[in-house]
């Protein structure tokens, strides 16, 4: 039997270096699918709360968060936020969430709480929260407990990697985490697919980084990568995914194609022709 629920499509989006274009990559996925049609939920389970930001929503109007669910003292449903993207919501985080691990760590169900609060969803009575069709977990950046309960309430795990000399540097230690996952947790996880990050085409170092990781992880690594650009660095100051802020530019339809190809693997997995 499934311990997952069928729907929707839960992914993780989860790698313990900082800097890697994680939370970036959350916010215009996201906006990405919903705005191929998908109704697509983004969990902010990172302390910093960047991914709720990004997605306009201010630290004042944060009355209930990822904290709240977490601990146990409102359901995930009455978390969730409306953004300025049709078929987009958030359950926003605050700094509460730094000090969740000593609150929960005692708890039998630690490990679970996100799972079991994303299985609640279907149950919800507020004909404001839709079906949805995906939820992305932005982890924090680091193998805590956290991220453990996003890994035990995911489907698959994404994990953007930057083109940088150390790329595939502390990636052998997440597979492993992923693997001891799968072995206590939750059996049913699976890489999604790594998505590279910040290529900049002007440098020689960008494209030996692809090459080795690509020759290193095979069909793990999606086709699309995600090039360095300033507008999708300037969208979180004025609150908005990339694709509001200029969708045009070359990053914003990079995860265009990223969300399609996303997509394509899904289709590919449970076996639905295209």
């Amino acid at each position: 039997m499934s311990i997952l629920p069928q729907s929707p499509r839960v992914l993780a989006l989860a790698n313990q270096k900082g800097g890697v274009g994680k939370t970036t990559t959350a916010i215009n996925l996201g906006t990405a699918l919903a705005a191929i049609g998908e109704r697509v939920l983004v969990i902010d389970l990172d302390p910093q709360g960047n991914a709720s930001t990004g997605l306009g929503i201010d630290r004042r109007d944060r009355d209930l968060s990822t904290y709240d669910v977490m601990t146990g003292e409102c359901s995930l449903a009455e978390t969730i936020l409306d953004t300025d993207v049709p078929r987009l919501w958030v359950a926003p985080s605050t700094m509460d969430l730094l000090g969740v691990e000593l609150e929960i760590a005692a708890r039998p169900d630690r490990a679970h709480r996100l799972r079991n609060a994303i299985s609640t969803l279907a149950q919800s009575r507020d004909e404001t929260i839709p079906d949805f069709s995906y939820v992305l977990i932005d982890c924090p950046p680091s193998l805590n407990l956290l991220t453990i309960n996003a890994l035990s309430a995911s489907h698959s795990i994404l994990v953007p990697l930057q083109c940088e000399f150390f790329a595939l540097e502390g990636l052998s230690q997440l597979l492993s985490t992923v693997e001891q996952v799968k072995a206590a947790l939750n059996p049913e996880l699976s890489i999604h697919g790594i998505v590279l990050t910040m290529f900049d085409s002007r440098n020689n170092l960008s494209s030996q980084v692809v090459a080795d990781v690509r020759e290193t992880m095979g069909d793990a690594v999606y086709e699309t990568v995600i090039p360095r650009n300033v507008r999708v660095s300037e969208a979180p100051s004025y609150g908005k995914p990339a694709l509001l802020y200029d969708l045009k530019c070359t990053g914003s339809q990079a995860y265009l194609r990223l969300a399609s190809e996303i997509i394509q693997r899904e289709r590919t997995l449970r076996g639905v022709a295209a």
